[in-house]
This record gives structure tokens, C-alpha cells and sequence, in this order.
């Protein structure tokens, strides 16, 4: 059916139930009925014993069945993604590809951040380093990657012996119900992997539940702070929060002015500029500014936009809702009045719709730089004198996620490498690339020192030391009576 509310917020959550729109036409994807948190809780922790006692090898063995009942879905999972989350199709298709190579990484990881150890200890015994998994995680998954992400969490937790609640944007459920019916398809056991429906409401409530034992999220910094800050009273639950950034694309003298403006665009636009490691700001040195933005200006403006299934296939599509374009484009404005001087304007390509152009500001004259996370394909410019001015204004942040420099020499690397404050710091990449054999994670706002990708497994299992013995054998050879 059409959505009758093509403007303004959309009747995502009513009193039951849980609905889903594709932006790019306004239909109405799906709907479901909100998950019971108190219920799935309890039939988590009746799974958890008996998941966490199975062989290392049978958890590893039922993830690869769910990476091969991915595969089989790969078509219509990366459709649904591209319709429900808008972004172009071919960029879905990388998406579940991810979702599917996430298991062999995990595997690889959990072998080498958690492997077991055994010393030789006193008195002919053992001294033991084992991991042992927290008991029921809590995946809070974002939009924009609505099946990686989650995915991201929830492999190394299961691996690692944990039970799973996953809460799914409430902006992208359908991919969130179509992740989890691959664990059912895969033959998990009931209880181990469960669909938490639901919008802010659910997710307050499985942060704060008492059977709950970590919490794994990724999304804004603001509702990072609230769990963080909700949670504070109680250090027993393992928090890991990635929270995204304000990041700096620094540019120093290049030649390759083209290949300058191509990894711009693939930092700041892709995904519609809604990636946490998207560049945020463009900060030139004052001999390459003329030269660059003339490039960029002109690849921006041919950047198709368009429907994610169209074809040719656009590089962009839409934003996730009618509430975040209107948002963006106040927040555009609100830079022009500060003082900002369009490059590109952000224009609204259909009013109905969430379809955005690529807006790029220059913003060197605005004193006070609002230091914010704009989750969308906005671009700020700064100009500055030289390299140590561009490190120093690429650190003018309370976030620190990622950062890349592009040009310079090796030399100009290592002082941007070792000055810059970040978790993910590229030269001559795009901000938004990582290796997967990596960990994955910022500082201040970004992130609190818990790295997801390859560093996952860190926070899915606590370590414990051991010293054993077959038999007993003590003695007490001081301080007794004879």
C-alpha cells in the first residue's frame, strides 16, 4: 500500500505494531509486531547454558550454516537491503558479502585474540588462560548497514558462546527479521539468536533489563551517551559502543588532482554520506585549494542520484526518511547563514521524497564550526595555510573515528599518522576504508576503547586464569603450632 504521510515523520510505531517504508517511493515494506523484551530475556538465558557448554567447533560449524543460507538469499537480501535502507543496489550486493565473510574473520579472530594458554605453576601444576562468553548480548543494529553491522556484533558473540537479542533500527527492520530467519534456517537453537522488534522504547528497555549482560551498539553519539551514561551504575555489563564521527579528509600537495577529487567523493558521498567514517570535513592546504575544489565541484555534479533498483544504477540514492532530508537541509542553511559559502548547493530533488544532491560548503569563515556528526551527504571546507594547520584542524573535534591524508610525502605521513587523534587514520584512502583484518573503532565520541571488526571477540568473552592441580597438595609451613 501507498504511505499517506509522504512528508514530515513517518507512523513508524504505533501502539503494536512496527512499520517500514522504502524511501525511495514512499510504499510501505513491511510490518511487525513489537517484541516483548521481558519474554525474549528470559528464554535467552534458558538457552544460554547450553549454548555456551557446546563445543567450539559446533558454534563455529552452525555460523558457517547461516554464512551458507546467506549466500542462498544473497539476491533478495541485498534487494531488500537496497529498498529499505536506499542505498543503490550494487552497494547492497557489498553488504551481504560482508555479512558473509564475517564468519571465516571471526573464526580467525576468536582463534587469536582468545586462544587458550598453559603454563607450567608450582608444585608440578598448571597455570591456565581461558575465555568464557558474557551470557546474553544485547545488538542494537543501525540503518545504514542494517544487516553488516548487527552481523558485525552478532558472529563473534555467537562464537564465543554468547546468546543473542538482536533490536534492529526501527528505520530497517525487514532486513533485521530477514538476518535472523537465516540463524532460524541455519538450525540454531531456540533461544539463541532472537528478533527484538521494536523503537527506541524496546531498546531502552533491553539496555536496562537485569538479564541482560552486555550491550553491543552502534549508532549516534547521543544515544550512545544515554547507554553509557545508563549503565554507568552497573560495570558488569560489558558495553561497546561505536558512535561515529566529525571526520577530517586532510589534502596536501598532489599532482593527481583528479584521483584527489574521486576519493573525496568516495568519503563523503557514498552511501549518501551515511556511513560513521564518512569525511564530514574537507581540509585543504591554501596552494591545492583553487585546483581541488574545481575538480570536485565537477565530479559532484555528475554524480547520478536515483532509486537504488534503477538502472543504470545511480551512486547515490536516498536518505533514510522525509524527517532527515528536512533535517539536513536546515542544517545546510543554517551553515549558509553562518557565514558558509556554497560550492554545491544540497538540494531536495523531489519534495515528497528523500532524494538529496550533494551539498558542499566552504566554511572557513564561520568562527564557532558546529562540531556535529551531519549524517548525510554534507561536506564542510576549510582552508588552511599549511600541513600542521590541517592536522591541528583536523583534530578541532570532540570525535575520533577516522581520518585520512591525501599527497604529501612518507615523511608528511608519519607526522599526520602521529598527531592525528583517531581510531582508523588512511593516506591516499578514502575515510571510509578498513580492513577487515583490523579493529574497527574511534576515540572521544566515537567510540569507548572497544574496537569491533577483528577486536571483536575482546569484548565477547572475559578472560580467566587458572592454577590447577589434579590432586590436592598444600602445606602450611609457617605460623603453626608443632
Amino acid at each position: 500500500m501507498r504511505n499517506p504521510h509522504k512528508r514530515g515523520k513517518f507512523p513508524r510505531v504505533t501502539d503494536t505494531t512496527l512499520i517500514s517504508y522504502d524511501p525511495a517511493t514512499g510504499d510501505e515494506l513491511w510490518r511487525g509486531e513489537l517484541g516483548d523484551v521481558d519474554t525474549a530475556v528470559s528464554a535467552a538465558r534458558r538457552a544460554f547454558p547450553e549454548w555456551a557448554a557446546r563445543p567450539l567447533a559446533n558454534r563455529i560449524e552452525l555460523c558457517r550454516r547461516f554464512a551458507n543460507e546467506v549466500r542462498a538469499e544473497a539476491d533478495g537480501l541485498a534487494e531488500l537491503i537496497a529498498r529499505e535502507a536506499g542505498k543503490p543496489l550494487w552497494e547492497a550486493r557489498t553488504e551481504v558479502d560482508a555479512v558473509i565473510n564475517k564468519v571465516d574473520i571471526s573464526v580467525n579472530a576468536y582463534a587469536e585474540r582468545t586462544g587458550k594458554k598453559k603454563l607450567d605453576s608450582a608444585m608440578n601444576g598448571t597455570a591456565a588462560l581461558r575465555h568464557k562468553p558474557h551470557g546474553a548480548m544485547a545488538v542494537l543494529g543501525p540503518y545504514n548497514f542494517p544487516a553488516h553491522l548487527p552481523n558485525g556484533h552478532m558472529i563473534p558473540a555467537l562464537i564465543a558462546g554468547n546468546v543473542v537479542l538482536f533490536k534492529p533500527s526501527e528505520k530497517t527492520p525487514a532486513v533485521g527479521a530477514a538476518l535472523v530467519e537465516c540463524f532460524r534456517k541455519a538450525k540454531f537453537p531456540e533461544g539463541v539468536v532472537q528478533l527484538v522488534v521494536g523503537g527506541p522504547d524496546e531498546g531502552k528497555a533491553l539496555v536496562a533489563h537485569p538479564g541482560i549482560d552486555g550491550v553491543l551498539f552502534t549508532g549516534s553519539a547521543n544515544a550512545g551517551i544515554a547507554i553509557n551514561r545508563k549503565l554507568a551504575s552497573n560495570p558488569g555489563k560489558i558495553v561497546a559502543l561505536e558512535m561515529g564521527g566529525n571526520n577530517p579528509i586532510v589534502v596536501t600537495n598532489t599532482p593527481l588532482i583528479s584521483d584527489a577529487a574521486a576519493l573525496i567523493v568516495q568519503s563523503a558521498f557514498t552511501t549518501a554520506g551515511q556511513r560513521c567514517t564518512a569525511a564530514r570535513r574537507l581540509i585543504i592546504v591554501d596552494s591545492m585549494f583553487d585546483a581541488v575544489i574545481a575538480e570536485l565541484k565537477k565530479l559532484t555534479k555528475s554524480l547520478i542520484v536515483g532509486n537504488p533498483l534503477d538502472d543504470p544504477q545511480p551512486f547515490m540514492g536516498p536518505v533514510i526518511d522525509n524527517e532527515t532530508a528536512e533535517l539536513l537541509g536546515e542544517s545546510f542553511l543554517a551553515l549558509v547563514t553562518a557565514g558558509g559559502k556554497p560550492i554545491t548547493h544540497l538540494r531536495r530533488t523531489d519534495p515528497d521524497k528523500p532524494f538529496l544532491t550533494p551539498g558542499i560548503i566552504d566554511t572557513t569563515d564561520i568562527p564557532d564550526r558546529p562540531d556535529i556528526e551531519l549524517f548525510g551527504p554534507i561536506l564542510q571546507v576549510i582552508r588552511v595555510p599549511d600541513l600542521d594547520a590541517g592536522i591541528a584542524e583536523a583534530n578541532n573535534t570532540r570525535f575520533g573515528l577516522s581520518a585520512s591524508l591525501i599527497g604529501g610525502s612518507p615523511d608528511d605521513y608519519a607526522r599526520f599518522w602521529a598527531n592525528v587523534r583517531a581510531g582508523i587514520i588512511n593516506w591516499n584512502r578514502p575515510t571510509n576504508g578498513a580492513s577487515s583484518a583490523a579493529p574497527f573503532g574511534g576515540i572521544g565520541l566515537s567510540g569507548n576503547h572497544r574496537p569491533a571488526a577483528f577486536y571483536a571477540a575482546d569484548y565477547c568473552a572475559y578472560p580467566v586464569a587458572s592454577t590447577e592441580l589434579e590432586q590436592p597438595r598444600a602445606n602450611i609451613a609457617i605460623g603453626v603450632q608443632t
